[in-house]
């Protein structure tokens, strides 16, 4: 039997630098994770301790330099957390050959440099395809201590033999949307209502606090927006030209009523992706690479149809349980299932907060969250050199749009005409990225990675 979701909306809804969840914030939290665990060695061990090396492995080893993995790695070995580590800190760490890091263990220092971050194997016998594994060396270079991480997707990690967290237990268990909608049932009441009381039970926090931390998230996904439609020139990696301040001007002067409309939820989508992709804050949403399509429909409801703040809130905690339900069967992980777990989860998410918003009942939140996910199904993961730029913020975009198209169709259904379920198209996306080739899974080995004139 699948066990209930025990994971918080705050988890999935990370603050880091970009431009990858998986590549960026997750290696960060795992270099962070192993500095703690070094430093708690007895001075026995540390003392012998001579060199580190971290070894990357996968869509790591193959797209890391594009996405900044050896930045965030050697800023984690810095002590450096996503939620707090600025962009410009990792834009000055020094990447050249001769350059050197100091770690501090807690009375003693170890030199690091930039070229023990090694890219190894893109093809491996771990168990998740983003694995990163760190070592502490001693003169002979015998391990002393060593751990493998995965980097499984959000900013989330594990390593092996990592001990369950404690946690409480949510007060209405659920694993997947019947069940959702069974305890919605049961317990009369709303959504929003539920999941806080089962936030609560699992964090040990109080409604205000959450609320409070959820509020500071979409106040992160507006940031982003506003710095990405004011902000001109190229992106780092392939000196693509941002576009989210022409399509605004372009979206402004616009004749038509629906090409204004299309165009400012490009923009906006377009803003929060290009920041994502120049190492700007934003919110995981699911995941870095998707991380444009939740802020661009939350930026339409704020400023086109002047949604309060309670009303986005409930969206976002809405979104957030689509994300958590197909995070728990499927996975939101590109190097897993392609970018049908990033930007389809994203859309599919975006569009159960447009329609929870919107004050739809349940069932027409789950048909509007299914048909922004059915119609990314086998949707690949081909960057271009390993760099966000192409063909993600444009996916960012076009997730937008047709979340706000699932949205609408739900939005004029009667009950019973949708004959998918969410949880049937869950299991085709896991499915289905089961099968997809691993040219297709963040390695930019195939697709448009290779077609790609730039790549």
């Amino acid at each position: 039997m699948i066990p209930p979701i025990n994971t918080s909306l705050l988890e999935l809804f990370r603050i880091g630098p970009g431009p990858s969840s998986s590549h960026t914030i997750g290696p960060m939290r795992a270099a962070r994770d192993f500095l703690a665990a070094i430093r708690a060695l007895p001075e026995e061990v540390t003392s012998r301790a001579t060199r580190l090396e971290v070894r990357l492995y996968g869509s790591l080893a193959a797209t890391g330099p594009g996405h900044g993995t050896n930045r965030a790695v050697l800023a984690g070995l810095l002590d450096q957390a996503p939620e707090t580590c600025s962009p410009e800190f990792l834009g000055s760490l020094d990447l050249s050959p001769e350059a050197v890091h100091h770690i501090d263990l807690g009375g003693r220092g170890l030199v690091l440099h930039p070229a023990d971050v090694i890219p190894d194997f893109t093809e491996h016998g771990f168990s998740h395809s983003n694995t990163l594994v760190p070592r502490l060396l001693d003169a002979h270079g015998a391990v002393l201590m060593e751990r493998r991480y995965a980097s499984i997707g959000g900013g989330f990690i594990h390593w092996e033999g990592q001990p369950e967290e404690r946690r409480g237990e949510p007060v209405f268990p659920f694993f997947d949307m019947r069940s959702l909608k069974l305890a919605l049932s049961e317990s009369g009441m709303p959504l929003h209502e539920l999941v806080l009381m089962n936030e609560t039970a699992l964090t040990g926090r109080g409604q205000a606090e959450i609320l409070a931390d959820l509020d500071r998230i979409m106040e992160v996904m507006h940031a982003a927006v506003r710095r990405g439609l004011t902000a001109t020139g190229k992106l780092p990696g392939l000196g693509l030209a941002r576009k989210a301040h022409i399509l605004r001007a372009r979206a402004s002067a616009a004749e038509s009523g629906a090409g204004r409309f299309l165009l400012h939820l490009d923009a906006y989508a377009f803003a929060a992706a290009e920041e994502n992709a120049a190492g700007g804050i934003v919110a995981t949403a699911p995941t870095s690479g998707s991380s444009g399509v939740i802020p661009a429909v939350l930026a339409l409801l704020r400023r086109h149809q002047h949604r309060d703040r309670d009303a986005l809130r409930q969206g976002l905690i809405a979104a957030g349980t689509i994300g958590l339900l197909v995070r728990h069967n499927a996975s939101i992980a590109g190097a897993e299932v392609g970018c049908q777990g990033e930007i389809g989860a994203a859309s599919c998410m975006a569009a159960a907060l447009l329609a929870y918003a919107s004050g739809l009942p349940i069932w027409a939140v789950e048909t509007a969250a299914e048909i922004a996910l059915e119609h990314h199904l086998g949707l690949t993961c081909d960057p271009v050199g390993g760099f966000v730029q192409i063909p993600c913020i444009e996916r960012n975009a076009m997730g937008a749009v047709k979340a706000y198209n699932a949205f609408l169709i739900a939005s004029v259904e009667d009950q019973g005409l949708n004959l998918m379920g969410l949880d049937g198209v869950i299991r085709a996306m896991l499915e289905t990225g089961r099968d997809m080739s691993a040219k297709y899974k963040e390695t930019a080995t195939g697709g448009l990675a290779l077609s790609c004139p730039a790549c």
